[in-house]
């Protein structure tokens, strides 16, 4: 999730447990144990453009490096005496900051190591994406009015409305799933795996992919009421293996060590950028919605120094307000019903 919601959801929740205790001083610092998992930003490696994607989301957003983290969050205030009688409720407060932070990431869909060092999963329930507005603003007007006022109610309601939101968006994409089995069903498709993302800002609107075969399939989809559900058709991509990369490539153990590294990143949705093959992206996020461009991915060199090079086109990910809105209406062009369940 984006900064300032972290910062907003560790001061919310520090601010319902310890705020009679703690004042004004509560939300800050649960807002500081709220963002300090994302300091792992700064591990990265001009020899290894992989290193940064490999332990973002890694060890700092670990249930069991909770404790060390809240300890950590709160060393600026237990650096001076005056703060150290109070160091119980303190640590408290970091901790509770520093433990809204990954359980927010993982209810996205990029992956989170929840259960490091214990197990290498990278959990992602795929409910939000990691720029939700509207939780956004629920988070920042509860808290401004439950430290305004010296109260815990107003930062309480906002966190039962940003589970609310969450839980919603989660029975969402349930229903979307169901969707996506009846469109595969209609297509005569076995599902040999299949996912189903949220789009920015809205438990409404869904991107589809599934395989089939070696083939991947992705559509959107408006889920409202059953009558009024719509799904549009998208395009398809052939999934990418490592035995489907050139023989340069496979001959080159780095390049296909760096593979496994960015499938098992991608969670194994791996294709060819359309318009240029020579980029493997990850096939969970495209710019475009008619075709697969991915945001980010990887290009290989085989026998250089640094045979792999990171591809970021994040600065291109505009989200076109517009088109988004003529979905979320109803409005858009090619929508139509969703086939009928078969008996």
């Amino acid at each position: 999730m984006d900064p300032l919601t972290h910062a907003l959801l560790g001061a919310t929740a520090a601010q319902v447990a310890l705020g009679p205790r703690l004042g004004r001083q509560a939300w800050l610092l649960g807002a500081v144990g709220g963002v300090l998992p994302d300091a792992d930003i700064v591990i990265r490696s001009s020899a290894d453009p992989l290193l940064a994607i490999q332990y973002h989301r890694h060890f700092t957003h670990a249930l069991a490096f909770i404790p060390v983290g809240g300890i950590v969050a709160a060393l600026p205030w237990l650096a001076r005496q005056a703060h150290r009688p109070n160091w119980r409720p303190i640590v408290a407060a970091t901790t509770i900051g520093y433990a809204t932070h990954a359980v927010l990431d993982a209810c996205t869909n990029y992956g989170t190591h929840l259960l490091w060092p214990f197990s290498p999963l990278r959990v992602a329930w795929n409910w939000i994406t990691t720029i939700g507005p509207l939780l956004t603003l629920m988070l920042l007007v509860g808290l401004v009015f439950a430290v305004r006022r010296g109260a815990r109610l107003p930062a309480a309601v906002a966190l039962l409305l940003s589970v609310a939101y969450v839980g919603t968006a989660a029975w969402q994409r349930e229903r979307a799933l169901e969707m996506q089995v009846r469109i595969a069903a209609a297509r005569g498709h076995p599902l040999d795996r299949a996912e189903m993302f949220p789009t920015v800002g809205n438990p409404l609107l869904w991107r589809s992919v599934y395989q089939s075969g070696e083939t991947l399939y992705t559509d959107r989809l408006r889920v409202v009421s059953r009558a009024a559900t719509r799904w549009k058709e998208g395009s398809t991509v052939d999934l990418l293996l490592e035995k489907d990369l050139p023989p340069p490539a496979l001959a080159d153990e780095r390049v296909r060590r760096d593979y496994a590294r960015f499938s098992y990143f991608s969670a194994g949705w791996v294709a060819r950028a359309s318009a240029d093959p020579s980029v493997i992206g990850d096939a969970r996020y495209s710019l475009r919605t008619d075709g697969f461009e991915p945001i980010w991915g990887v290009r290989f060199h085989p026998g250089t120094a640094t045979p792999t090079e990171w591809v970021d086109r994040t600065i291109k990910n505009r989200v076109p307000i517009s088109e988004l809105w003529r979905e979320l209406t109803g409005t858009a062009a090619g929508y139509m019903a969703v086939p009928l369940a078969r008996n």
